[in-house]
C-alpha cells in the first residue's frame, strides 16, 4: 500500500493499523494526516508507548492521556478516579481520533485499559468511546518492556530468554479484534537503496536468513581497534557499553569543556517525563572534535533526527555549538524544544540543545532514526527484534559494521512473523475494496467524517488564524447535499446505528433499511460496515437465518409468521441484510 492510499482510508474515519518496515514512511503518513485534522479544525489526540517516541511525535504517553498513568490494572474504583479528573476528563470526551505511535511496545493489558476508560469517560458503549483509533507500528520491532515483576512469572526457552506467555502484544488484545482495524501497510522503501541489504532484512524478518545472507553479515566485521571508524556511533543492546565509550572518548579530547543544562517550563510531572524521555541529556557536556548526533527533525529541513556530525567550533555570542556534518555542511545547534500537547496546548516544554553525544547509543534509543553509518555490536542482544531494529538503523550495507553477532540478534519472534503474514494479506484487501469505490463516494466519507468530528470541509481553515488548530471562527459553510445512500453508507461506517440515521436524515427507519439494500444489491456493502448493528441480538438474528433456511429470504411474512412473531419486521430485515451478504 501507498502512502496515499492509506491516507485516503485514514481520511475515512475507520480504525487503522499503520504499519509497514523501517523507511516505509509511517512518521511521514500520519504528520500528513494529522495536517490534513488540523486544516479542516480537528485536533487529534497524538499519543505514544513510551515517552521516547511520544517526545518524536510531538505527544504525550498513552498512559498520561488516558490517566491510567502506572496502573497494571483497572478497577471499579479506579475509573471512579479518572472520572473525577477534570482535565483528563475535558481531554477525553473532546477528543474526535487518538493516535497511538509504537503500538509495538504497547502490551495487550494497557490496550485494554485505555478503551475502558475512554468508553467509560465518554459514557459509550461503542469500542474507544466512538473514536477513530489510529495504531502506528510495527511489530518486528522492540516488543513491550516487562518489568522484573512481571518477568519473574514469565517462563523460559532453551536458550534461557523469556517465552511470550499470554496477551503480551498489543494485537492479542480482545480490543484488538474489537476495533478491528483496517491494516494500512506500508511497502514503499524511503530508507536503504541498497539492494542487497534490503533482502538481507527482509530473510529476518520472514525468519528465511540463509548461508548467503550470514555471509553478507560476515563480510561487515570489523575489529574493536579499527581506527578509521573511531568517530562512528556505535549501537549496543546495553547501556553501561554505551557510557563507557562515550565517556573514554569525550575524556581524550583536549580542551575546554562546554557544559549545556536543559530547562523546563510547565506541570512539574510532566517536565520531568520529559527530561527523562528526551534523546538529550539533561546535562550536555561538549568539547571542539566531540562526535554528536541531532535529536530531532529541523522543521525547515537543516538536519533531522539521527544526522551525526562533529562540534567544530562554538559560537562566540551565545556558545551554540557548530557542528560539521558528515555530508560535510555546517549547521549551528541552536536550541530547540520538546513539548506535551494536551487539547491542543502545550502543558510542558523542555528546552536544550539538540545533540547528545553519539560515539555509541543503545538499540532502543536507536529506534525511529536512520543513520548513515553505525558500528554495531549485537553479541550482547537478548530479546526478539533487537538485532533487526539494529541493523535496519543504517541505509545501506556500505554504512554497517559489525563488532559482534550472536544468534538472538537474527531472530525475531515467529507469533510476529505469522501474525505480518495476515496484516500484508489484509492490506492487500483492503486497498482493492478502497480503490474500487468512486472517488465521489469516497469523497463524500472524507467530508462525512470530518462534519462528524465538528471540523469545517469547505476550504478548511487557514493555518495560523486564531482558534484551536489554526481555526477560524467563522462559521462553517454550508455542505454540499450527497445522495440520501452514500449519506447512509458513511453514517453506517462511522459506527451509527439504524435509528440514528434516520433521525439524523429525517428519514423513517424502514428508508434507512431500503437504503442498506439497494447499497447492498450494488454490492457497496460489506459485513464489516453493518456488523456492529446486531450487537446484542446475535442469538435472535442467528435463529432467523435458521427460519431463512427453511422459507427463503425473499418475503418478510413467511419468516415472521413461521418464528411465530417472535421478532420484529425491523429485526428480521437487518437479519436479512446480515444473511443475503454472509451468503
Amino acid at each position: 500500500m501507498t502512502q496515499d492510499e492509506a491516507l485516503t482510508i485514514l481520511k475515512t474515519g475507520a480504525n487503522v493499523f499503520l504499519t509497514g518496515e523501517p523507511g516505509s514512511g509511517k512518521t511521514y503518513t500520519i504528520n500528513e494526516y494529522v495536517a490534513y485534522l488540523r486544516d479542516h479544525g480537528v485536533e487529534p489526540a497524538i499519543t505514544a508507548s513510551t515517552g521516547i517516541a511520544a517526545t518524536h511525535v510531538g505527544g504525550t504517553t498513552i498512559h498520561s492521556w488516558s490517566g491510567i498513568g502506572v496502573r497494571k490494572q483497572l478497577t471499579d474504583y479506579d475509573l471512579d478516579q479518572i472520572a473525577q479528573n477534570e482535565r483528563t476528563v475535558r481531554r477525553i470526551q473532546n477528543a474526535r481520533v487518538l493516535i497511538i505511535d509504537e503500538v509495538s511496545m504497547l502490551s495487550a493489558d494497557v490496550l485494554a485499559m485505555v478503551e475502558a476508560v475512554c468508553r467509560s469517560v465518554r459514557r459509550s458503549s461503542k469500542a474507544f468511546g466512538g473514536l477513530q483509533v489510529v495504531l502506528v507500528g510495527d511489530f518486528f520491532q522492540l516488543p513491550p518492556i516487562v518489568k522484573r515483576e512481571e518477568s519473574a512469572q514469565m517462563s523460559f526457552d532453551d536458550t534461557g530468554s523469556p517465552e511470550m506467555g499470554g496477551a503480551v502484544f498489543a494485537y492479542q488484545s480482545s480490543v484488538w479484534n474489537t476495533i478491528n482495524p483496517i491494516v494500512c501497510y506500508l511497502s514503499e522503501q524511503h530508507r536503504q537503496e541498497d539492494a542487497d541489504f534490503l533482502r538481507m532484512l527482509s530473510a529476518l524478518r520472514s525468519g528465511s536468513v540463509d548461508r548467503e545472507h550470514r555471509a553478507l553479515l560476515e563480510g561487515r566485521r570489523i575489529n574493536e581497534d579499527s581506527i578509521e571508524l573511531e568517530n562512528t556511533t556505535r549501537l549496543f543492546p546495553h547501556n553501561v557499553n554505551v557510557d563507557r565509550v562515550n565517556d573514554a572518548a569525550l575524556a581524550k579530547l583536549s580542551g575546554a569543556s562546554r557544559v549545556f543544562t536543559m530547562q523546563g517550563y510547565g506541570a512539574p510531572p510532566l517536565i520531568e517525563a520529559l527530561r527523562r524521555n528526551c534523546l538529550s541529556p539533561e546535562r550536555l557536556e561538549l568539547k571542539t572534535g566531540a562526535k554528536v548526533m541531532f535529536t530531532r527533525n529541523h522543521l525547515e529541513g537543516r538536519y533531522v533526527n539521527g544526522t551525526t556530525g562533529e562540534v567544530t567550533q562554538f559560537r562566540r555570542s551565545d556558545g551554540t555549538p557548530v557542528v560539521r556534518t558528515r555530508e560535510g555542511r555546517t549547521v549551528e545547534a541552536e536550541v530547540a524544544e520538546w513539548s506535551i500537547e494536551n487539547d491542543g496546548k502545550k502543558a510542558a516544554r523542555v528546552l536544550q540543545v539538540p545533540l547528545r553525544l553519539a560515539w555509541a547509543i543503545t538499540v532502543h534509543k536507536s529506534q525511529g532514526m536512520s543513520l548513515d553509518s553505525a558500528v554495531i555490536d549485537l553479541s550482547g542482544a537478548f530479546e526478539y527484534g533487537q538485532g533487526y531494529v539494529a541493523l535496519s538503523r543504517v541505509r545501506s550495507l556500505e554504512g554497517l559494521h559489525l563488532l559482534g553477532l550472536n544468534e538472538r540478534a537474527l531472530q525475531v519472534h515467529p507469533d510476529i512473523r505469522a501474525r505480518d503474514a495476515e496484516f500484508r494479506e489484509q492490506s492487500d484487501a483492503a486497498v482493492e475494496a478502497f480503490m474500487a469505490l468512486p472517488p465521489r463516494e469516497i469523497e463524500v466519507m472524507h467530508e462525512n467524517f470530518i462534519r462528524a468530528c465538528g471540523g469545517t470541509v469547505d476550504g478548511g481553515v487557514k493555518r495560523g488564524a486564531k482558534g484551536r488548530a489554526g481555526r477560524s471562527p467563522a462559521r462553517p459553510t454550508a455542505a454540499p447535499k450527497t445522495h440520501p445512500c452514500l449519506e447512509t453508507l458513511a453514517f453506517i461506517r462511522e459506527g451509527g446505528t439504524i435509528e440514528e440515521a434516520a433521525k439524523k436524515q429525517n428519514k423513517t427507519v424502514g428508508t434507512i433499511f431500503k437504503h442498506l439494500e439497494d447499497l447492498r444489491t450494488e454490492g457497496l456493502l460489506n459485513l464489516r460496515d453493518v456488523a456492529h448493528l446486531k450487537d446484542g441480538t446475535e442469538d435472535g438474528i442467528e435463529e432467523i437465518h435458521h427460519a431463512m433456511e427453511k422459507v427463503g429470504h425473499e418475503k418478510l411474512t413467511p419468516i415472521f409468521e413461521r418464528l411465530g412473531g417472535t421478532y420484529t419486521y425491523d429485526t428480521i430485515r437487518l437479519a436479512r441484510l446480515l444473511f443475503e451478504i454472509k451468503e
